[in-house]
């Protein structure tokens, strides 16, 4: 049967491409940012809009959350199947880490990196999970909350107890991101204003 046989696409399936089209290459980022063999991020997602066509009236208007709750249930499934166990927070090569501060010096920069991913990774997977789905995701709470299947109240504070335990892994590995932005007390920031 050739397409004009076939008739126009359904109503269903416009649907579907236009989450397909809109979300796809997040989900793909999430999936292979938390697996080390990007042939298993592709068939994740696959798996993961494979689902979403399946139960389409389930799919939320703002459907990115939806699909990176279901895409992180496929992962697990995954591990699960291959008889390993994969750290559940993000696998992230150093280099994907942000500067916090371009104009700093290259060994500045160097010591950042190191500093954070030893911290990172002293971290507890659901705090590298917290912590990821909101600064490498991009996610809302109210979004990340989705994914992890809690309220938006619980994720942020689960969200506000995993940076504080961030920052303490970095203050007791001597480093501290804004320690070379943050003024010396009693130096007034350039944008406080005067007093009076």
């Amino acid at each position: 049967m050739s397409q004009n046989e076939a008739g126009p696409p359904t109503s269903r399936a416009r649907q579907f491409e236009a989450i397909f089209h809109a979300c796809y290459p997040r989900v793909l980022g999430y999936a292979i940012r938390r697996t080390d063999d990007r042939t298993a991020a592709e068939d994740a997602v696959s798996e993961t809009f494979l689902v979403a066509w399946r139960r389409l009236e389930d799919v939320p208007e703002d459907a990115l959350p939806w699909l990176l709750g279901t895409a992180r249930k496929v992962l697990a499934n995954q591990r699960r199947a291959a008889g390993r166990r994969a750290p559940e927070g993000p696998i992230v090569p150093l280099e994907a880490v942000g500067d916090p501060d371009p104009r700093a010096s290259v060994a500045d920069r160097v010591a950042d990196r190191q500093a954070f991913a030893a911290a990172f990774g002293a971290l507890s997977p659901g705090d590298r999970e917290v912590l990821a789905l909101v600064s490498w995701d991009g996610l809302a709470p109210r979004e990340a909350a989705t994914v992890i299947g809690c309220s938006a109240a619980a994720f942020s504070l689960r969200l506000h107890r995993a940076r504080r335990r961030l920052l303490k892994e970095l203050a007791d590995r001597g480093h501290s991101f804004g320690e070379r932005t943050v003024p010396p007390l009693g130096e007034p920031r350039p944008d406080a204003p005067e007093a009076i």
